[in-house]
């Protein structure tokens, strides 16, 4: 009786045990949906100031406040030598960040560069900046972040500089779209470059999307240079020859992959507003929304109770947050 009597019991915890996990299973999606969460930008612009004042005033300010992480849009003004010895004082400086501090490259750290003759040194410092800035699976800061990069992937290993990582609901990434035009020369047989990464980049875009997909996210926010939803027409005398849209292909991509995700897209851009009005507002076409940033650094937060999903906010004059999955 006594042995009948305890097996009953035993069964019903069973029971009670496997309905509480069905709940909790359920739930899940509205306890991700729940969390609010901020995270900084840094603007490249920042950079272009005697000593790095404006740049350290940034990170010390974006320290200071309550944040995932920061990302910094370029590690060097246009006006700045592209030479080793700026890379590596730059990299020492995101190092001693606390925030988690992860870099978007900009034109202005390769695609620019020229040696004195002019000749283009756009490959050779691209390569540097990978081998200087992206050897690990880490950010910078004392909050090591875990980042997944597609140098990880055997067939595009030498991408090193576009980076995902997830907080919750959310998938960040950094893909290399450099503002001047996405770095297409209007020369013929010079375009090896800009081809050879626009695969690059279409299919880690793809596996953001695909991974976004399957986990259900609200929403992706991509970190680029140049904004791709942008068409810039040429301006006249600009160059010889006919004039192409250097981000027409990358455009198409990331609206047709938008349009088959049900959450929000948000670019997360360094490229200047043809409007300063427009600065630090994010501009929407369907569900992709287009932010660009003036110079110093802003707060966005991920905000769920948000139709857009996404606010930015009002930094003080001197400014830690949700777990990272990596």
């Amino acid at each position: 009786m006594l042995a009948r009597s305890c097996q009953h019991a035993k069964d019903a915890g069973q029971r009670l045990a496997r309905v509480l996990a069905v709940a909790y299973i359920t739930c899940l999606p509205l306890l991700a949906q729940a969390t609010t969460f901020s995270f900084g930008v840094i603007a490249h612009t920042a950079a272009a100031a005697p000593e790095d004042t404006v740049l350290r005033d940034a990170i010390a300010a974006s320290d200071a406040d309550n944040l995932a992480f920061v990302v910094i849009n370029g590690i060097k003004a246009s006006s700045e030598a592209c030479s080793d010895d700026l890379f590596i004082r730059r990299k020492t400086l995101f190092e001693r960040a606390k925030n988690g501090l992860i870099l978007s490259v900009a034109a202005s750290d390769w695609s620019a560069c020229r040696a004195e003759n002019g000749q283009s040194l756009a490959i050779e410092r691209l390569n540097r900046i990978r081998d200087l800035f992206f050897g690990n699976d880490f950010s910078f800061g004392a909050t090591k972040l875990p980042i997944v990069r597609q140098g990880r992937m055997p067939k595009f290993r030498t991408y090193a500089e576009n980076l995902r990582w997830d907080i919750d609901r959310l998938v960040f990434a950094t893909v290399n779209l450099p503002a001047n035009n996405n770095d297409f020369i209007h020369a013929a047989g010079r375009n090896s470059e800009f081809e050879d990464r626009m695969i690059a980049d279409r299919a880690w875009l793809h596996r953001l999307f695909s991974s976004a997909t399957h986990r259900n996210a609200a929403g992706v926010v991509l970190f680029v240079d140049g904004n791709p939803m942008a068409v810039v027409e040429p301006k006249p005398g600009s160059g010889s020859g006919p004039y192409r849209d250097g981000f027409a292909e990358i455009r198409k991509h990331i609206q047709q992959l938008a349009q088959r995700f049900d959450g929000k897209v948000m670019l997360v851009h360094g490229q200047d507003a043809d409007n300063a009005a427009f600065a630090n507002i994010i501009t929407w076409q369907g569900n992709i929304g287009s932010l660009h940033l003036s110079s110093g650094w802003q707060k966005i937060t991920v905000d769920p109770a948000s139709p857009t999903l996404f606010r930015v906010g009002t930094t003080p004059p001197l400014a830690k947050a949700a777990t990272p999955q990596p």
